[in-house]
Parts: C-alpha cells; sequence; structure tokens
C-alpha cells in the first residue's frame, strides 16, 4: 500500500507560490480600476473572476497538492480572490453612480424652450365603437338609455327573472357592496335600465342601452373584471323573434358590412324565452374554404360568437309592470369590447384598458 505524498517538488507548484498569486492579483484589480464604464467592468470581471481565469485555475490546483501545502496555499488563493470581489463591487457602485449622472443629464428635458405643436390625442376605440353602434339603433327610431352602475340587488336579478338561489348572485360572479344587507350591487349588466325603463315608460318601448358593467372574472387577453356592453329593449304589440333577427342583422351589417350572416343557436336565459346564442360569419374569412382554415379571427370556425338573445320573458314584462297578455318584447346583450376587438383584429383585451394613446392612435380618429 501506497503512502501520503509527503515529498513534492516545489517547482510544480510555482504558480501558487506567494509572488505569482499575488501578480494575479494585482492584475485583476488594475483591470478593474482601469475600467472607464459598466461594459469594460463586464470584461474584466468576465477575464479575472471567470471559470477560465488564473485566479480560478490555481484555486483548481490546490486540491492536487500535498495536504501540509493545502491550507496555506488556499487562504492565500482565497484572499486574493476576495480582494478582487471586494474591488469588483466597489467599481460597480462607482460605475452605476456615474452612468446615472450622465443619463439624467442626456435625458433632461429643458421646459423652458418654446414649442409650437401639441401631440394629438386619439379616441379610444371603445368610445367609437360605441358611438357607431348607438348612431345605427338611433337611424332606426331607438332611443339611448342609461342607469347607475351601482344598482339594487332587485333591479340586477329579481325584476329580471334571476330567482334568489341563482348562481350569479353569489360572490364569485357577482360585487357586492358593504353592508351586505343593503343589498346593492355593481351591476353584472346593463338590463337593470331595462327594467328602469319598463317601470317608468308605457309600451310601445325601444331603448338601446350602453355602458359600464362588472363581474368577477380574471384580467387576461379576453376577460375582465370591468367591461362595456350594449343591451337593446323592445316592448310593443306583434313583437316576434323575426324582428329581433332583422334588427341585429342590420346592426351587423353597419358595423362589419353588408352581407354578414347570421345563426342562432338555442340558449337559455330566465330573463328571455325562448332564448338564443347568436353567431355572425367571420368577417375576415367569410367561412369559405380554404381561408376558413388558417383565420386568425374565427379559429377555424367559420362563425363567431356575439351573444345573448331572446324574446322577453313574461315575467319580466309583469313584474315591471307591463300587461304581458298585451304586450310581447325582444332583448338583446352584447359585449362591446368584443366587438371593438373584432372590428380591429385586437388580440389582448388588456391592451384596450391601459390608457395608452399609442394604442388608440392606431385606429385613427373615426368620429
Amino acid at each position: 500500500m501506497s503512502g501520503p505524498n509527503t515529498e513534492y517538488d516545489p517547482v510544480q507548484v510555482t504558480p501558487l507560490g506567494e509572488a505569482e498569486v499575488a501578480r494575479m492579483r494585482e492584475d485583476a484589480l488594475t483591470a478593474i480600476a482601469q475600467a472607464t464604464d459598466l461594459a469594460a467592468l463586464k470584461q474584466a470581471r468576465a477575464d479575472h473572476t471567470g471559470d477560465r481565469s488564473p485566479l480560478a485555475l490555481a484555486n483548481r490546483e490546490i486540491g492536487a497538492l500535498p495536504p501540509q501545502a493545502r491550507q496555506e496555499t488556499g487562504q492565500r488563493v482565497g484572499q486574493a480572490r476576495g480582494a478582487v470581489s471586494q474591488a469588483l463591487a466597489q467599481r460597480q457602485q462607482v460605475l452605476e453612480a456615474e452612468h446615472e449622472e450622465r443619463s439624467l443629464v442626456a435625458d433632461t428635458v429643458d421646459v423652458t424652450l418654446p414649442w409650437d405643436r401639441q401631440a394629438p390625442g386619439a379616441r379610444h376605440p371603445i368610445t367609437t365603437t360605441s358611438e357607431r353602434l348607438m348612431d345605427v339603433f338611433v337611424a332606426m327610431g331607438w332611443e339611448i338609455a342609461e342607469g347607475p352602475v351601482v344598482e339594487a340587488e332587485w333591479l340586477n336579478f329579481d325584476a329580471l327573472n334571476l330567482g334568489a338561489d341563482h348562481p350569479a348572485r353569489t360572490m364569485q360572479d357577482t360585487f357586492w357592496t358593504e353592508p351586505a344587507e343593503n343589498a346593492v350591487v355593481l351591476r353584472t349588466h346593463t338590463s337593470p335600465v331595462q327594467a328602469r325603463t319598463m317601470l317608468t315608460r308605457t309600451p310601445p318601448i325601444y331603448v338601446v342601452c350602453p355602458g359600464r358593467v362588472f363581474r368577477t372574472d380574471p384580467f387576461d387577453a379576453t376577460h375582465s373584471p370591468m367591461f362595456h356592453q350594449i343591451e337593446g329593449l323592445v316592448v310593443d304589440e306583434g313583437i316576434s323573434m323575426a324582428h329581433l333577427r332583422g334588427s341585429l342583422d342590420h346592426m351587423l351589417a353597419a358595423l362589419f358590412g353588408e352581407g354578414i350572416r347570421t345563426r342562432f343557436r338555442p340558449s337559455y336565459f330566465p330573463f328571455t324565452e325562448p332564448s338564443a346564442e347568436m353567431d355572425m360569419v367571420c368577417f375576415v374569412c367569410r367561412g369559405e374554404e380554404p381561408a376558413v382554415e388558417t383565420c386568425r379571427t374565427c379559429r377555424g370556425e367559420g362563425w363567431i360568437e356575439l351573444g345573448g338573445c331572446g324574446v322577453v320573458n313574461p315575467r319580466v314584462l309583469t313584474a315591471c309592470g307591463i300587461d304581458s297578455e298585451r304586450y310581447s318584447g325582444f332583448a338583446f346583450g352584447f359585449g362591446i369590447d368584443r366587438m371593438a376587438m373584432f372590428r380591429h383584429d385586437a388580440a389582448d383585451l388588456r391592451d384596450m384598458f391601459e390608457g395608452d394613446v399609442r394604442f388608440s392612435s392606431a385606429f385613427g380618429s373615426e368620429v
């Protein structure tokens, strides 16, 4: 059995000698001191503390030394590396401060200089889309109706045939104000405006109700806890689903151009019976092959979902004091934000609410 190596040739470990380690340390400190900017300091850091730097290579050689030489050599190399690290940190602080000072001087704006122009603002795409929609219905003889965003529970739910155990009333769907016994919510749709209209007017009623609504949705590319809706209500004698279909087809043609086909899919809403989900054919690919397969707007479906609609439930008419035996009506509700995204091919709903004028400017100054 071989014994420990107690003899070694000092010539073979000359790179780990006191003079050589001191030279490596001084070279590193000199390079750090001569760094005049952060880029030069970064290069000095890589040259003198990186894996292939002289001190790093010297540190690897310590393990090959005999036991009696390792402690002294390890302390020597460790002290040198510590001094280099400390010098780097101090020089980093100095250069960062100088860089910040230079940036403040270079970026300073002389607010006393004369100016002859003002950057133009921009109308928000949700605003222009909402106004265009309202113009369509006003041209048809309808009226604009508005109401408060903080609404009574009865108007937001009960008057619209949403029972006490309806899941929309839970904290997971609705923002309730405090104290809870006041039964006041942030409206979850603009339908309370329809209820207020029926309570204060006598038929015939033709109103469209735009506005902000609130639900406890996540804030992501397609959802927001605050968004915008436009709802319509007609109450008159002899109103049917045919009148609903014709009104919505006219609205979509005005917004997306002629030739937009639509379809109804059976659905359920407490305040309408019968109820339907309305889709329109994709206004980009028109649902035709082969364009539909690669269409980003409809994602290959050929159809785009818009929102819910239907014939007003007689219970809603009765709750609002209207004779359901004599009058009938229809109602619909669509998301303005969603329609603006379709109209302008916007991919992320969050861009609509960040308030950046550069985003709004891209959509022009439509009036």
